[in-house]
């Protein structure tokens, strides 16, 4: 599978509609512009109005799919387009030109927020020239250095998105720095545990090994070469970091220096949240859109 095939089911996909707080903002409504020449969801769009009329006038927007809505402020956009995601009015949440910390009290709001009791997880999906697949690569920017149940659910929103994909029963590894088991590394001890759970039917629809440093999770050759054999290593669908740090160094590594294809969203909540940074491409907020319109479940 590449992530175009992702936009090509986005946009079978009917009926979707996506809530933008705070979409005065020409990235977004360049995007909003991209998905709509796709078909790929009707958009509602939250933020002061004159200056959205103004960008869509300036780019001949077709209004036939896009609502806009009168916000004062950024809190007031937050809020507006969170309610819409949370009364089932709209399917997916999406950052436009607004903090993120802003989107995301809105979002943990307890009356009307979309919080599920699960932990909030980041998982992008890369294509990468060199790998003949995608990569699920989880979690780069939420929490910063979890613990083993928070690794539970980070891996089962992992799983949760791959399985909404079209991967039935994707690979897994929790990633470390070698493959033995070493009571003073606390990744190694943790993805030991999470291929025993799986091993024993608590996290379903994937298959986890571990620990695996990376080469030998994603390189054949290279788990020859260490002799670590079995279903997973060398064919791993999703990696697991073991914090924060690690992920995002490995994220920007990807997209720098091999050229990666990539696009995310924030797992774990009632609905997809995309949050769309400044430094994406207009590419990579496509394909996060498109990721989240694929795994929503309304």
């Amino acid at each position: 599978m590449k992530l175009q095939t992702i936009l090509e089911n986005a946009a079978r996909t009917s009926g979707k509609k996506v809530a933008v707080a705070s979409s005065e903002d020409i990235e977004i409504i360049n995007m909003i512009l991209m998905a709509q020449n796709l078909s790929m969801a009707e958009f509602i769009l939250f933020g002061d109005e004159e200056g959205i009329h103004s960008l869509l006038q300036e780019k001949n927007a077709v209004m036939g799919h896009i609502k806009v809505v009168h916000a004062s402020s950024h809190k007031e956009a937050a809020e507006l387009a969170v309610k819409a995601v949370s009364s089932g009015e709209a399917d997916v949440l999406m950052k436009g030109g607004l903090p993120t910390g802003v989107l995301m009290k809105e979002v943990l709001h307890k009356e009307y927020g979309l919080r599920t009791g699960k932990v909030l997880s980041h998982v992008a999906v890369f294509e990468v020239p060199a790998c003949d697949r995608l990569l699920f690569l989880t979690d780069v920017a939420m929490n910063v250095d979890p613990d083993l149940q928070q690794k539970v659910q980070i891996l089962q929103n992992a799983v949760h998105t791959a399985n909404r994909l079209g991967l039935p029963l994707p690979k897994a590894v929790p990633i470390a720095a070698v493959e033995l088991v070493n009571p003073s590394m606390q990744a190694t001890l943790d993805a030991a545990a999470l291929t025993q759970m799986n091993r024993r039917g608590q996290i379903l629809n994937c298959l986890i090994d571990g620990p695996m440093a990376l080469d030998v999770a994603v390189s054949e050759e290279a788990a020859r070469h260490k002799g670590v054999s079995g279903e997973v290593a060398g064919k791993a669908d999703i990696l697991l970091m073991p914090n924060m740090e690690a992920g995002n160094v490995f994220y920007k590594s990807l997209v720098y220096f091999a050229q990666g294809k990539v696009g995310g969203l924030i797992a774990g909540a009632k609905a997809p949240i995309v949050l769309t940074s400044r430094s994406d491409s207009a590419e990579s907020k496509l394909y996060s859109l498109a990721i989240a319109i694929c795994t929503s479940e309304s």
